[in-house]
């Protein structure tokens, strides 16, 4: 049986944490920091959207747009972070893989120099299957929407 850490919420933890804890690296790390997570429940992360990001070559040629896929590989990536934050030290560096993504929306784009906060929470999970609900707010306002299943993979 897995063992579930009970401690309370942790705030703020960087980008070197962050990339000890899952494999994911530039240009495909699209989270920042995580400003708080609360093991077993929820998580928040911050992605700083910069014009010098690789997608904004081709995405587009006059009005850069951060493509609605790398919201939801944020939102998974957070709670990836969740994840190996509620499974304990044993978990980083593992796997984690979509299984599926259900009733994504996307309501306003996210463009070079906004801050998008990456919120997702916890919504059911059996075994190594996981399922998040997650969203990404710029300025107060949801930009994008998710659930979504993911698995952690044992090796």
């Amino acid at each position: 049986m897995d063992t579930v850490s009970t401690e309370a919420a942790i705030a703020d933890i960087g980008i070197e944490r962050v990339m000890e804890m899952i494999p994911h690296r530039y240009p495909f790390l699209m989270i920042d920091r995580i400003l708080e997570v609360v093991p077993d429940v929820r998580a928040t992360g911050l992605k700083n959207v910069s014009i010098n990001e690789a997608h904004f070559q081709g995405h587009f040629q006059n009005d850069k747009v951060m493509p609605g896929v790398l919201l939801i590989e944020a939102m998974a990536q957070t709670a990836a972070v969740l994840v190996v934050h509620t499974l304990g030290p044993e978990s980083e560096g593992k796997l984690v893989y979509f299984m599926s993504v259900d009733g994504a929306r996307f309501r306003k784009p996210v463009v070079p120099g906004d801050s998008v906060l990456v919120e997702v929470e916890k919504l059911h999970r059996r075994g190594n299957v996981w399922k998040f609900g997650g969203r990404a707010v710029v300025d107060g306002s949801v930009v994008a929407e998710a659930k979504y299943a993911a698995m952690i993979r044992d090796s």
